[in-house]
């Protein structure tokens, strides 16, 4: 059955999907069904917490011994999710006592470090998606009059595999899938899923220390490593384009010092106040960089080619020609300094590292000097 919701990317619409969270839910709603009726559903039915149903055919429904199995095949819409096409199964069987118990079997992760949204050794299956689950199965219960317990198992085969292309292992889960989905829905191209990635992250570096590096992603992380700062025995987290969500998650958490370390050509937009630097945001490192040297005395020949270059390291190369490349750069660190400063509030000293793998380090803020100073002690 189709789910005729869409949102608008630039001039596409995009079909949205539902999430694990959802599938599992309504795979448990038919197995609790079949359990207590002994027929299998013809539908199967639910209001997501965003408040649109979802009404999909069963692709599973059948009794393996005393246990009910149900089965709801994911469609993510047009959002490139691996777990798209696979099934999510639902294994219901009766206990003793009232309770509603929800666990995880086949191809579902294990919580293995603290800080995520489970305990460390419970199924990764989040919050919201056990009470959905939860709700589904109850009103099932009353539907047909029952008021023993129930244990629910969430299965998703081939899921083991699929973990591994994911942050999963990364974040400490281990075996599987997450069941997961706050909203109940798949929005396609939505960059809310790697935000609270990065956010589950931040939340696990602050368990281990109040001192923190981030950097945006492969570029800094390979500088990281070479310089030996990823040796420091401060935690290092990639913020993708984010860096500032991730500076509000880390103040929001109590880091205490934080170093962003970057590569020039993404760094540089911070300068102008842009926190958030995918290129379809804004790309203004050239016009940033010609304004900070026209400021330093740099002529109209100089602004006029540093505002056609194709790279932030074109532009260096401008710059040594002019003598400027030190001053221009040290006043670009001091703007972009200040922004992160703001962003990050007065209870985080926040310190700036900009390089270029052509250059190398380029610099770093005067407060970033003092931070990896008392690092190094």
């Amino acid at each position: 059955m189709n789910f005729d919701h869409t949102i608008r990317s630039g001039q596409k619409l995009l079909r949205c999907g539902y999430t694990t969270g959802t599938c599992a839910a309504l795979a448990a709603q038919g197995a609790a069904e079949l359990l207590l009726s002994g027929t299998a559903p013809r539908t199967l039915q639910l209001m997501t917490p965003k408040g649109w149903p979802v009404q999909v055919l069963p692709g599973i429904c059948h009794m393996e011994g005393d246990t009910a199995l149900c089965g709801v095949e994911k469609d993510a819409g047009d959002d490139c999710d691996i777990t798209n096409g696979m099934t999510v199964l639902a294994a219901v069987c009766r206990t003793d006592g009232g309770d509603i118990l929800v666990d995880g079997g086949e191809g579902v992760g294990r919580v293995t470090r603290p800080g995520l949204d489970q305990p460390v050794g419970a199924a990764a299956i989040n919050s919201v998606p056990r009470r959905m689950i939860q709700e589904e199965v109850r009103a099932v219960c009353r539907r047909f009059g029952y008021g023993g317990g129930l244990r629910v198992e969430i299965r998703i085969p081939g899921g083991a595999e699929a973990a591994q292309k994911t942050f999963n292992p990364k974040l400490g889960i281990e075996g599987g899938l997450s069941v997961l989905g706050t909203s109940g829905v798949v929005e396609p191209m939505s960059e809310q899923a790697l935000v609270d990635t990065i956010a589950l992250e931040i939340r696990q570096a602050a368990l281990q220390s109040r001192r923190l590096l981030l950097t945006p992603g492969n570029y800094g992380a390979d500088f990281l490593h070479a310089n030996g700062l990823d040796a420091l025995g401060v935690p290092v987290v990639k913020c993708s384009n984010f860096i500032g969500d991730a500076l509000d998650m880390a103040a929001a958490e109590g880091i205490k010092e934080l170093l962003l370390v970057g590569h020039m050509g993404k760094l540089v937009k911070l300068a102008g106040g842009v926190m958030n630097t995918h290129s379809r945001w804004a790309d203004c490192r050239t016009e940033l960089i010609c304004a900070h040297a026209a400021v330093c005395g740099g002529g109209q020949e100089l602004c006029a080619a540093l505002l056609a270059a194709s790279t932030t390291d074109a532009c260096l190369e401008l710059l040594d020609v002019s003598s400027l490349r030190e001053a221009v750069l040290q006043r670009l660190l001091a703007a972009m300094a200040g922004h992160v400063q703001r962003r990050a509030g007065e209870n985080c000293r926040a310190g700036v590292m900009m390089f270029s793998n052509q250059y190398g380090l380029l610099g770093m803020s005067d407060t970033a000097k003092e931070i990896l100073a008392q690092w190094n002690e």
